[in-house]
């Protein structure tokens, strides 16, 4: 790619983020020198104008967009001169086209292609009398007869004239402009509708007979008529008026009283173009559209839930009786201390069919006493409601300060089943597995679910319905920006922890981990340059992200950045602290940053964040959010009544509201129209994942199993 692209595309990032140039091109060149998001958000605030880790994933998509669109302009500009077919005007429209669409419109007319009709009528030597029709001063039954060739297959002048016909419609298919228009017009005036295919499933029901138009269908229902589709319940069509869209081709080819006699055959030539041709590549093209809108729409969704979930804030010095909860085969219990350890297991009865109810409470009695547990979680799978039962009325009878909560248990079989959770606890079973995962994730939600693929941790909806390569890329991506936010613990963290760390791979996390275990706990970070294959580039991206809580130098457990040690210090002589005077946030006078970057020569962002560290090192992000909510008392489906007002947790955001759990079995729902006053586009504008809400019962549904909430007054 030559440097007036790079030029071009840096411009027009600058233009549509409304970022400073200077700001695109060092950024760009951060990127290109290898440079990971965490670190250059982090540590490079100076050069890229502050762009935050967000910001910098929509930078790096957008700029692989462009340099896409311009790899492709290359290429189809080598093509076309290869065919000897770039004139001046096709290279203006080739070097003006700013999308990869408009190229493939551009390049369209001589891309190889199929053997298709209006090429075998070329071969019969029909494109002559094709472009005599076109210029419509001919008759063209008369003219017909001129090109008759047994030998061709050409025995009567109907023969070339569809031959004719179809090299015409070809030719009007394969035109940029009126493409463009029509592609346009399907997409703002075209309505997508859907109906059952025979007796198809209850759950398209509402998609039957449906109709709605194309540019405002919500994205939701997109990704639910292509499931319908696909499971062959749904037949989906786009539907347009064919008459409009005849009567702008065809103006834009029969001018004129001139055509005469030719007339008629380019009405029906255009009429079998839009028809055969056109119609079915831009309904195509259009299903595309909209399903890239839905798919981008749902990753949001996937993105932010995700990230609301990793970063519920862990609860701290708590011992746990966790529950997996089950009917037939039982509850799997384990006990685990307050740093994740594993005490001890045990299986109990207390549903239906055995209902060994007394002899699973003194089981759970007994634990509780014997290991000293302070909480209970139970899994919202399967058994859950029952269990939850037994324990709330357990915790009835008990005296003291036990209280238990719920825990979404999504990917915890998952994550049992796995090598990881195999290497973890050999010769466990599987469920007992996933109830000391359950317990973890209260503990410490971010360093148990990066053991999971963040595929199957059930935030988001019609997950298999969306390009899973693009999925797990901007998952992974949150993955790695909450660890690396929040920060990680050199000398605990696990494998699943390290291998998220900016510029740190697996083979590297290995190698962390074993040095640890051959050499005992990391003392400083500089330690980490004698780890195997961590070499000066992987320690520069990853060393701010790894911390050392127990480290006697101050800079170790903070934030700060080895490369901004000397400047961190001289900054506390400047402002006469200690090191026995870092932490405290008392200690710390408010000084004038802007004078304070100039004395030291560095930028103003620095200066701050090395304050913000002095005053609180490695302060976890996490610790502003709201804690899980523990209870001890049950509610049942029929204790609910309508206008009653309820403490509740968002377990999901979708398109069309937020389920949220008011401790029934299933989740209550807000639709998107009762989550405000106002108009809002999504749910997401109002709550998130692992929000405490506070919301009002609008009915209830007890054949259903159905609770609609408000979180109206």
């Amino acid at each position: 790619m030559n440097n007036q692209s790079e030029k071009l595309i840096n411009h027009r990032l600058a233009r549509e983020l409304d970022l400073d140039f200077r700001h695109v091109s060092e950024a760009i060149s951060l990127l290109d020198g290898g440079d990971t998001i965490p670190f250059i958000a982090r540590y490079r605030k100076e050069l890229t104008g502050g762009m935050s880790d967000e910001q910098l994933r929509v930078f790096v998509d957008r700029l692989a967009l462009y340099r896409n669109l311009e790899r492709r302009r290359a290429d189809i500009w080598r093509l076309l001169q290869s065919q000897d077919m770039l004139t001046p005007e096709l290279e203006h429209a080739v070097q003006e086209a700013s999308s990869v669409t408009e190229l493939e419109d551009l390049y369209r007319p001589y891309r190889p292609r199929k053997r298709t009709r209006a090429m075998i009528a070329r071969e019969k030597g029909l494109e002559p009398l094709a472009q005599a029709i076109f210029g419509g001063r001919i008759d063209p039954a008369k003219e017909a007869l001129n090109y008759l060739d047994a030998g061709k297959g050409v025995l009567e002048a109907t023969d070339a004239l569809q031959g004719a016909s179809d090299i015409i419609a070809e030719v009007v298919a394969d035109d940029p402009k009126p493409r463009r228009w029509l592609r346009d017009f399907l997409l703002n005036k075209g309505m997508i509708t859907a109906r059952k295919r025979g007796r198809g499933s209850s759950t398209y029901e509402m998609y039957d007979d449906y109709r709605e138009p194309c540019k405002s269908v919500s994205p939701h229902r997109i990704l639910a008529m292509n499931r319908g589709e696909k499971e062959g319940h749904l037949l989906v069509k786009i539907e347009v008026s064919e008459e409009r869209a005849l009567s702008f081709l065809q103006s834009q080819y029969i001018q004129g009283s001139f055509l005469g006699k030719a007339k008629p055959y380019l009405e029906k030539a255009t009429k079998d173009s839009w028809k055969r041709l056109l119609f079915p590549s831009l309904e195509r093209e259009i299903r595309a559209v909209l399903t890239q809108k839905a798919e981008k729409q749902a990753l949001r969704v996937f993105k932010e839930n995700l990230r609301s979930l990793l970063m519920t804030p862990p609860v701290q010095g708590r011992r746990i009786l966790a529950i997996d909860p089950g009917l037939r085969t039982g509850c799997k219990i384990a006990c685990v201390d307050e740093n994740g350890k594993l005490l001890e297991t045990a299986l109990i009865f207390p549903t239906p069919p055995r209902s060994e109810i007394e002899k699973a409470g003194e089981i759970v009695c007994s634990l509780v006493k014997k290991h000293y547990l302070n909480a209970i979680v139970i899994g919202n799978g399967t058994g859950g409601r029952e269990t939850e039962i037994f324990i709330a009325e357990l915790l009835e009878a008990c005296p003291g300060e036990l209280s238990y909560t719920i825990v979404d248990e999504a990917g915890a079989s998952v994550y049992s089943a796995s090598p990881l959770g195999q290497a973890e606890f050999p010769g466990l079973d599987p469920s007992v597995r996933g109830a000391v995962s359950l317990a973890r994730r209260l503990q410490d939600a971010l360093s148990e679910l990066v053991k999971i693929d963040p595929r199957s941790i059930g935030v988001g909806q019609y997950q298999h319905d969306i390009n899973q390569k693009k999925l797990a890329e901007v998952l992974n991506g949150v993955v790695e920006s909450c660890v690396n936010e929040v920060g990680v613990d050199l000398n605990t963290a696990s494998l699943s922890l390290l291998e998220h760390v900016a510029g740190i791979n697996r083979t590297v996390a290995t190698n962390i981990l074993n040095f640890r275990e051959e050499n005992g706990p990391f003392h400083c970070r500089s330690d980490l340059k004698k780890v195997p294959r961590l070499g000066p580039a992987t320690f520069k991206q990853c060393a701010g992200f790894l911390r050392i809580p127990t480290s006697k130098n101050y800079l170790d457990r903070s934030a700060v950045h080895p490369e901004s040690y000397v400047l961190a210090r001289k900054l506390a002589g400047i402002l006469g602290l200690s090191p026995g005077d870092l932490g405290k946030v008392e200690a710390i006078p408010r000084p004038d940053t802007k004078e304070l970057a100039l004395l030291l020569q560095v930028g103003e962002p620095t200066i701050k964040d090395i304050l913000k560290e002095f005053k609180k090192p490695g302060r976890d992000p996490r610790d502003d959010l709201p804690k899980p909510v523990f209870k001890r008392g049950i509610l049942r489906p029929e204790d609910l009544v309508e206008g009653m007002l309820l403490q509740g947790i968002v377990r999901n955001v979708v398109d069309f509201g937020v389920f949220v759990d008011i401790g029934i079995h299933d989740s209550g729902l807000i639709h998107i129209s009762e989550l405000s006053d106002r108009f809002i586009s999504h749910p997401l504008d109002v709550v998130k994942v692992g929000d405490i809400v506070n919301v009002r019962v609008l009915s209830i549904d007890l054949k259903k199993r159905h609770v609609s909430l408000s979180l109206q007054k």
